[in-house]
């Protein structure tokens, strides 16, 4: 995975200020095209497939301002799907989850599953960013949830976030590194930010400029979806 060049996006405070929009959504408050998507989802017949997917998140996995199927969890599903695999992707994602919220809800999620998951995308930390809570905090709320899984013996494969250069030079040099050491850590395999090449070209974006269209999440999906692929087959070894 090449080096990001955080600086690139410096620019793109607006984008992280609009996330904050989602801020305060609980389960409770999932929009109407989010339950679509999970229930789009969760069909019968996905329910033999050799391997499980748990999708855990925030708003850009909960399918925000999308379509049902046009969301992550429903195109990640069929990519996999099309290159052979006999999968399920599990739709965890609630708008506005902090990592302590998530962590809140991470344990309740993976023992009220059918089965236990053969891997975990982790994908939450951008909430924290834009309240300016401590990297730390957020460091260790993650790797609480990382040694969870690890308890287990579920695989995470993580999505990044990165911050702004207005949150100044400290906080960001700190938020950035929390996914790296993770990955390090736990030797999970990392897609360092889940919005690269997306955020920057507004054709890929809702009206809102904030969170990615479907055009967006083809993308996204098309750039993670060998990454979880390969991560499955580590797996199954």
């Amino acid at each position: 995975m090449r080096l990001f060049n955080f600086i690139r996006y410096g620019v793109l405070i607006l984008f992280f200020q609009g996330l904050s929009a989602c801020d305060g959504q609980t389960t409770a408050g999932i929009d109407q095209q989010q339950q679509n998507n999970m229930v789009d989802v969760a069909k019968p017949q996905q329910e033999d497939a050799k391997f499980l997917v748990l999708a855990f998140g925030d708003s850009l996995y909960a399918g925000y301002g999308l379509k049902s199927g046009e969301g992550l969890v429903p195109m990640l599903q069929s990519s996999l799907q099309a290159d052979g695999m006999s999968v399920k992707v599990h739709p965890a994602g609630v708008s506005g989850d902090t990592t302590m919220a998530g962590l809140k809800r991470f344990s309740f999620v993976l023992d009220n599953l059918k089965r236990k998951p053969d891997l975990i995308l982790l994908g939450l930390g951008g909430n924290d960013m834009l309240r300016g809570i401590s990297p730390a905090q957020t460091a260790e709320n993650l790797t609480q949830m990382m040694d969870i899984a690890k308890s287990k013996n579920i695989p995470v494969m993580l999505t990044g976030m990165i911050a702004p250069t207005n949150m100044g030079a400290e906080y960001v040099n700190k938020f950035n590194a929390i996914y790296p050491k993770l990955a390090k850590k736990y030797q999970a395999n990392l897609y360092p930010f889940i919005l690269d090449g997306v955020v920057t070209d507004k054709k890929y974006m809702l009206p809102d400029a904030i969170h990615p269209n479907a055009e967006g999440i083809k993308i996204i999906v098309n750039r993670i979806s060998p990454m979880v692929n390969d991560s499955l087959q580590k797996a199954a070894r």
